[in-house]
């Protein structure tokens, strides 16, 4: 792959360069301006204007490279890179570490480790979350590597070919073994993280399936319509199910000796490329804990 894009215009018809970017190619209004000004668009080998007449036969070539720092310390972080190419990196989190970095966890985050793999393999980037995980979730997250992919992923997350599905280790059997939860999210402010289902919140849509059931609990297949805060966490425990280990909402429970976090994993992944529109398709398995949680239940 190339640190440029190339597009032919195949029209009879004349068009501005800018309405082309914009409503054909669907380019940002930020990625648009920014390139223009930084004289990274060409046509036909020759820097325009966004109001260029596009002629048939017209090449644009768009240069998405572009020196960029970021604020964050890198740290040598041993990463699972479970797919990476140009565009997009993907990793497997491990439980326990914060994503990006805050007041309370400055380092030692998904993203310090990033920047240092990007910094040592000599690759000119910052880091783009798409996808976000819990600290103590586990599993898959989508990260780009420039504005362009950043800008096609976001666009295109609502789609149906994108999708994220999580394998979840939940309190009791389901009354449904199959189903859909359509429940409002809100967070009810102040100091706290607790989210509570209320109709002053976001809509928030769940699917799940059981996939194994046990004396004390069960396995769920989860995929998630929308993206909310502790959407998984909140929509089971309002079921009834809540996740083992998740002290927040299931704090009726004492799971410590089983599993010392939610027994939450983002195990699968699918997405169009940004470039190529091609969908990938990406899975990772349990990590050892809650393998462990899952033949304990089963002993029991």
């Amino acid at each position: 792959m190339s640190s440029k894009l190339n597009f032919l215009f195949e029209k009879d018809e004349e068009m501005p360069l800018k309405e082309y970017l914009k409503f054909h190619l669907k380019l940002s209004s930020r990625l648009i301006r920014g390139a223009i000004r930084e004289d990274r668009i060409r046509v036909n080998g020759e820097i325009v204007k966004l109001s260029y007449k596009l002629k048939n036969g017209d090449s644009i070539d768009i240069s998405i490279q572009k020196d960029e720092e970021q604020n964050i310390e890198p740290e040598k972080i041993d990463l699972d890179i479970v797919y990476e190419d140009e565009d997009i990196i993907v990793i497997n989190k491990t439980y326990g570490m914060v994503v990006h970095p805050t007041k309370s966890y400055p380092n030692g985050t998904l993203a310090n480790g990033l920047l240092y793999y990007f910094k040592s393999s000599g690759q000119n980037c910052i880091v783009r979350l798409v996808s976000r995980l819990d600290m103590d979730t586990s599993g898959l997250i989508l990260v780009a590597k420039n504005q362009f992919a950043h800008m096609a992923l976001a666009r295109d997350m609502g789609e149906d070919s994108f999708k994220k599905w999580y394998l979840a280790v939940a309190h009791n059997k389901f009354t449904e073994k199959e189903g859909t939860i359509n429940l409002p999210i809100y967070r009810t402010g102040g100091e706290s993280i607790k989210r509570i289902v209320d109709h002053r919140g976001q809509e928030s849509i769940t699917h799940y399936k059981v996939i194994e059931e046990y004396t004390a609990g069960s396995l769920v297949q989860v995929l998630l319509e929308t993206g909310r805060t502790h959407q998984i966490r909140v929509h089971l425990s309002r079921l009834g199910n809540p996740l083992y280990g998740d002290s927040l909402y299931g704090e009726e429970y004492d799971d410590d000796l089983l599993i010392n976090r939610q027994a939450l994993h983002a195990y699968k992944l699918s997405f169009p490329h940004p470039r190529t529109g091609e969908v990938i398709s990406l899975e990772c398995g349990l990590p050892e804990d809650i393998k462990k949680l899952i033949e304990e239940l089963k002993k029991s």
